[in-house]
């Protein structure tokens, strides 16, 4: 694997592969990385010749100045595991390098922003999320990006984004990897105490609830959400948000009339953690987010 942290040796690297034809895989991330990372890792090197890894704590994207101080960081450690799984390439830029003196533009797509994680963490969030992947879809030129589940939400506004911008690329959504304990896999968990980290473990209880009740044949909105929020509340969990909401325009739904996504936000301590699964009232089970538990 070689790392590089330039723009133009990025591209002076990827060029003999582009003019070869060579198939170009991004997954793009912020560091700290897990199995979750390591599955998008796996997903790309099985569908791409090329495989690249940014990774960039993006500034932009953080409403809080403290959360961004304490986002963790092992830069050794994540080349260490990306070598591993055989990636070609790492970009690790600078701020400057991504951001050079005099920026002045910003991606921004609205509707899909406007709620749950747009309302919490604010507008800035996401055009700071379309930005920096704009960006990076720009520097490295791929034929497959790849994106998880977890963080659905964000999956959506980039597919829209990637779609009104008429870029070349395929956006893939991988599954969510969760701990054994059904924890989604998240940099931030490495913030948690034991204690907390064992609190945690409500979103995920939270979210099952919503689709055993639905398997049960609950279809109205309220009945399925309540036996979730005691299940929070039963942890000392409050949340930001836990909703059902459509998977396509991320609107509240009145009933399970079709597939939806449950959403779900809250702090555990001072970390903040969202999880999310699909529910299908046919099958009345989960379904699409396609769990993976890790051994």
């Amino acid at each position: 694997m070689k790392t590089v942290s330039t723009i133009v040796d990025l591209r002076a690297d990827l060029a003999a592969p582009r003019r070869r034809g060579a198939t170009i895989g991004l997954v793009p991330t912020m560091g700290a990385l897990h199995a979750g990372h390591m599955s998008l890792v796996r997903a790309a090197r099985s569908h791409c010749d090329v495989v690249v890894v940014s990774l960039f704590v993006n500034p932009t994207q953080f409403n809080d100045s403290a959360d961004l101080v304490a986002y963790p960081r092992d830069a050794d450690r994540d080349a260490g595991l990306l070598s591993a799984e055989g990636v070609d390439l790492l970009f690790a830029p600078s701020i400057d390098e991504v951001y050079p003196a005099g920026f002045a533009t910003t991606v921004s797509v609205s509707g899909l922003t406007d709620r749950l994680e747009g309302a919490s963490r604010g507008r800035g969030h996401f055009d700071g999320v379309t930005t920096v992947v704009s960006k990076l879809l720009n520097i490295v030129g791929p034929d497959r990006a790849y994106f998880g589940q977890k963080d659905a939400q964000q999956a959506l506004v980039i597919r829209r984004m990637v779609r009104d911008l008429n870029l070349p690329v395929r956006i893939e959504v991988c599954p969510t990897v969760r701990d054994a304990d059904g924890l989604a896999l998240s940099s931030r968990n490495a913030l948690l105490s034991p204690t907390e980290r064992e609190q945690a473990t409500a979103l995920s209880r939270a979210l099952a609830v919503i689709a055993e009740t639905a398997q049960g044949g609950e279809r109205r909105v309220k009945p399925l959400l309540t036996p979730a929020w005691a299940e929070l509340a039963g942890s000392g969990v409050t949340p930001e948000y836990l909703e059902l909401v459509s998977p396509d325009t991320l609107k509240p739904v009145l009933q399970l009339d079709g597939e939806v996504l449950a959403v779900v936000a809250a702090r555990v301590g001072s970390t903040r953690l969202i999880d999310n699964i699909s529910i299908h009232p046919v099958a009345a089970s989960v379904v699409a987010d396609g769990e993976e538990r890790p051994a």
